[in-house]
């Protein structure tokens, strides 16, 4: 897989992108992740990517002409499943999402920064939108790399255990059940029994049991999602 995030501000990626999970499946080859600087096409001596919002409202936004340039270039080598804008108006980053990209060979995300951006870059480049949540942050690059960081650990060879992407919360419309670690005591704190039991199928059955019942205590709202009861 390769992911293209076209920013403003490239700094801002750097160390979310270069270790753990995301890290080592660069170092193996199985993504590569390239951080491209919009202003490289700014425009003018001083490279400028936004100007003034017409209609007079406050704040800065960015401009087509740099977008859309940088996103010609990369499309004149490759071609492109998706070309992503995070937006606090797109459609809610969840598990289902992340599986789906996961599968694709090729992606833009595109970071937005000050107001926004030009709503044309919306209209004829942009094919898909995704917010990472009801709240606004002061730009798309900390949306960009939770998206990437959720794609990427999903991609055969990127976890050590594949099996581990595969219980992860939500994969199952479920939060997941509770986990435990030596000792099997501390503080007069316990492991419960069936942990230690040794036996599958009673193992199973309770981690089965718990993921739903923290899921009606803490997201009943996935429930309805997955018509679970």
């Amino acid at each position: 897989m390769r992911i293209d995030i076209l920013t403003v501000v490239p700094e801002l990626l750097e160390s979310p992108l270069n270790h753990s999970i995301v890290g080592r499946a660069k170092a193996k080859g199985i993504v590569e992740i390239h951080v491209h600087n919009l202003r490289k096409y700014g425009l003018g001596p001083r490279k400028t990517v936004d100007d003034y919002c017409y209609g007079g409202d406050a704040g800065m936004v960015m401009m087509v002409e740099p977008v859309f340039r940088m996103i010609e270039e990369l499309k004149a080598e490759r071609d492109y499943d998706e070309i992503i804008y995070m937006s606090p108006d797109g459609e809610l980053l969840d598990q289902g999402i992340s599986n789906e990209l996961s599968l694709k060979e090729n992606i833009i995300i595109l970071c937005g920064h000050y107001k926004g951006i030009d709503h044309r870059i919306r209209e004829h480049l942009i094919t898909r939108e995704i917010s990472v949540g009801d709240y606004v942050v002061s730009g798309g690059e900390i949306p960009a790399a939770l998206l990437a960081d959720s794609i990427i650990r999903l991609i055969p060879g990127a976890i050590s255990d594949e099996t581990s992407a595969l219980s992860d919360c939500f994969q199952d419309d479920l939060l997941s059940p509770p986990v435990y670690t030596r000792p099997a005591e501390f503080n007069g704190w316990k492991v419960p029994d069936v942990l230690l039991s040794g036996n599958p199928r009673l193992i199973q059955a309770w981690q089965d049991e718990q993921a739903l019942e923290r899921t009606k205590q803490l997201r009943p709202n996935l429930l309805q999602k997955g018509n679970k009861s």
